[in-house]
């Protein structure tokens, strides 16, 4: 059985973006979202990870051994910039395919813009983890979460998106067969 590492992004005491609306944290969404996802995946072991700093949080997820890392996230920028994307780092021929099927499933679900798959290096944001880890790994930017819009879509199609992260955890597992 092959084993996905679903991080948690950010942590309780640094919890991320925060939609100035209504104080909702990444961290918050994106741990119930984890616990919701963990429950529904068959045929794949998820390991829900909580980040202790970040600067050991690849040694954390490579000491698991994992197949391949999903780490939740939700981005933020200008309280109206929407969308779906997912990051990869730049020289993993896996990241990129199993980047693609993440984010169909999460545009899918959302029906938010496809702002695409995007290669990071070590020295974008991100890629500190994605290059770090021994295993591919993706940072999932399903919405912005600072835009009112975008975070009632996610939280109207909680079941969609919980959905399509479980369909692509069992699908992304297929890739390592």
């Amino acid at each position: 059985m092959k084993t996905c590492a679903l991080v948690i992004g950010h942590k309780k005491n640094s919890p991320g973006a925060v939609n100035p609306t209504d104080g909702l944290s990444e961290f918050v969404f994106n741990e119930e979202l984890a616990k919701a996802i963990e429950s529904r995946v068959r045929g794949v072991f998820v390991q829900r990870v909580y980040r202790r700093t970040y600067s050991s949080l690849p040694e954390d997820i490579n000491e698991l051994e994992p197949d391949f890392i999903v780490s939740l996230h939700c981005n933020a920028f200008n309280r109206s910039a929407t969308g779906t994307e997912v990051l990869y780092y730049h020289r993993s021929k896996t990241g990129k395919k199993i980047a693609e099927v993440l984010q169909n499933k999460l545009v899918d679900a959302l029906g938010l813009t496809d702002r695409g798959i995007k290669a990071k290096s070590s020295e974008d944001r991100g890629g500190y983890l994605l290059k770090k880890t021994d295993a591919p790994c993706l940072i999932a930017e399903p919405f912005f979460i600072d835009n009112d819009d975008d975070l009632l879509t996610a939280q109207r199609h909680m079941g969609a998106l919980i959905d399509a992260y479980t369909l692509a955890i069992e699908e992304m597992a297929e890739c390592f067969a």
